[in-house]
């Protein structure tokens, strides 16, 4: 077996060489898989606990009648479901998935 002395600094370095180097994989691995980031306005908007549907409509764009009109969702259940005060079927929050480019569990 063949060993190496190297001193305390540069096995340090050697570390923390390495930690970065896992950081800069982790991110590239992380730019290749994730397409399209959401800002961070409408991310903290999402932490604060507004509606996912509010927020990602409003990061495309859209008004609730334009939604309404992309999706074929009627507006009334787009505001409902915006207010909390209805869920909203699968097949709906599919739709307006579909319409907003996003997953359906980005908007639960």
């Amino acid at each position: 077996m063949d060993t190496v002395t190297i001193s305390r600094a540069e096995y340090e370095a050697l570390l923390a060489a390495r930690e970065d180097l896992a950081d800069i994989q982790a991110y590239d691995r992380a730019v290749s898989e994730a397409g399209e980031g959401l800002p961070a306005r409408y991310m903290d908007r999402l932490l604060d606990g507004d509606a996912p549907l509010a927020v990602f409509r409003d990061w495309r764009g859209l008004s609730q009648s334009a939604l309404a009109r992309t999706s074929g969702v009627n507006r009334v259940q787009i505001a409902d479901i915006e207010a909390g005060r209805k869920t909203g079927s699968v097949a709906t929050l599919a739709k307006l998935a579909d319409a907003l480019s996003v997953t359906v569990d980005d908007l639960i």
